[in-house]
């Protein structure tokens, strides 16, 4: 049975390329699921041809099919909220341990998430940067960290043989 387990939270995310990106990045990584708040996303996506194929084996849930007032009432109790964001008094990403079982919740590209929805987080935690990161790589980024600091990190020529693209024959030459 597989112990950890990441949903990716959008609050009422602006842009279907940014969505996109950001299930991408969730294949990647292995992220669990996408969920997503508001109404933008909806619309953005039906006059945007890019994202018709964005949900490969990530399943992206817009909340409201859920019959849930917010990203936090779409989880189960034992899943830790994680809030990324430049909130001050947050964590940086660096110093924060990531839990087993998360979602991670991230503000919209022209805001920051809820009051209400930090008071309610287990966490809060930030990316140290000078300026604000685009939504799909501060999820790019956490991502990363959570997969660097843990015990599944893989890696060598197996890896990169599975994922590059079947154009890229390159190799370091000894």
């Amino acid at each position: 049975m597989k112990k950890e387990y990441v949903s990716i939270g959008l609050t009422n995310p602006k842009g279907a390329e940014n969505v996109g990106a950001v299930m991408r990045a969730a294949g990647c990584y292995q992220a669990d699921q996408v969920l997503y708040s508001g109404l933008r996303y909806d619309r953005a996506a039906k006059m945007s041809t890019d994202t018709q194929n964005a949900r490969s084996s990530i399943p992206l849930i817009n909340i409201e099919t859920l019959s849930v007032d917010n990203l936090v009432d779409a989880v189960d109790s034992k899943t830790k909220i994680v809030c990324v964001d430049l909130i001050q008094g947050a964590t940086s990403l660096p110093d924060f341990d990531h839990p087993e079982k998360a979602l991670y919740i991230f503000g919209p590209e022209d805001g920051t998430i809820e009051q209400k929805i930090v008071d309610r987080a287990d966490f809060v935690v930030f990316v140290p940067t000078v300026g604000c990161m685009n939504l799909a790589a501060s999820v790019n980024v956490l991502l990363y960290d959570r997969l660097a600091k843990s015990s599944r990190l893989k890696d060598g020529d197996a890896l990169i043989c599975q994922s590059k693209d079947g154009n890229n024959n390159v190799k370091v030459r000894p």
